[in-house]
């Protein structure tokens, strides 16, 4: 069942998204596209999640008015949702209206759970959501929104913050990646993944939106890692270095460090680390038991740092995690 909310099993889990005045049409094409639209590549599974757009008049005009959006409910209909996605728009100094504040604030007081896509993050400011917490927005509007919003702890650097029943995107692609995020939060790593590999998008992204701040592009070749990549991914279980990886390559390892800092925003062991807990997180939810088993095939050596590499990466112990997500709920993992 996905997290922060009460909804019964047999129903899907329903996404209210809030379409305002001048709403960017990508950040609600992302929800839609995640939440909203069938997911045969699941098979028999059925819906994830059940969408309903919403706005606060009876036509609202997208972001330079390339089009209107028309024939949705109201702003009533956030009023049974179990999660809320509010995009972002370009006037943030702008004040959301109030009917729009409102619906925001009493959906998360009966404890729904509210995400903010972009700059959506200023609306959820302005309903008092983020007083005290941590957030992040847009890298472009990080300072307007310190000037306007100084209780908020702001982390710009990030692609989207996790505080539980609060979640914020960054820029508009970061959207993705937290809406990739929920859905392995609330399904498991194996749903995430398919889902991820039918929008031929990255699961999971290192690093944060630092990577894409305004700076000079060096003048140097681009050498893709994918096929190093693929290679390593395949055989996560063996016992693979850095500096072996460099050495398949043919760079030395510094060279390695730089390719990865700027192709993928992080290093190569780094990555490496995150690749063997994924598919750790797969074999349990397929059903394998033996912890020590999971830890050699997906690399990770032992069963103690299966358990801690398992609970850093998804705040769940490998048991947890595979009542949660595994085929078969209810079993516990051999410790």
């Amino acid at each position: 069942m996905p997290q922060g909310s009460s909804q019964s099993s047999s129903r899907p889990h329903r996404v209210a998204v809030i379409v305002d005045e001048g709403t960017n049409p990508f950040e609600v094409g992302v929800a839609t596209e995640l939440f909203g639209l069938p997911r045969p590549e699941l098979g028999p599974a059925g819906p994830l999640y059940e969408v309903t757009l919403c706005t606060p008049t009876p036509g609202v005009r997208m972001n330079h008015g390339f089009f209107t959006l028309s024939g949705v409910p109201g702003l009533n209909a956030v009023d049974d949702a179990d999660t809320l996605v509010v995009p972002g728009r370009p006037d943030n100094v702008v004040p959301r209206g109030r009917a729009v504040r409102e619906a925001i604030r009493r959906t998360h007081a009966r404890g729904a759970r509210v995400i903010s896509l972009c700059t959506g993050s200023f609306a959820l400011a302005e309903a008092g959501l983020l007083d005290g917490r941590r957030a992040t927005t847009h890298w472009m509007w990080a300072d307007a929104f310190r000037e306007l919003h100084p209780r908020v702890r702001l982390e710009p650097d990030v692609l989207f913050v996790d505080e539980g029943d609060v979640l914020t995107a960054a820029g508009s692609a970061a959207a993705l990646d937290l809406g990739l995020y929920v859905v392995r939060r609330d399904h498991g790593a194996e749903v995430a993944n398919a889902v991820s590999r039918r929008l031929v998008f990255a699961a999971h992204r290192d690093g944060g939106q630092r990577q894409f701040v305004e700076r000079p592009v060096p003048d140097v070749r681009d050498e893709s890692l994918g096929p190093l990549l693929a290679w390593a991914q395949e055989r996560l279980g063996e016992p693979l270095t850095v500096a072996g990886l460099a050495a398949r390559a043919a760079i030395s390892p510094a060279t390695l460090h730089r390719r990865f800092q700027a192709q993928l925003g992080t290093t190569p062991l780094a990555w490496l680390t995150g690749e063997r807990v994924a598919l750790a997180c797969r074999l349990i939810e397929r059903g394998e038991e033996r912890l020590d088993v999971v830890a050699a095939r997906s690399g990770l050596g032992t069963a103690a740092n299966l358990r801690a590499r398992v609970r850093r990466e998804t705040g769940l112990s490998p048991s947890a995690y595979r009542r949660r997500f595994g085929t078969e709920a209810g079993e516990a993992v051999t410790a």
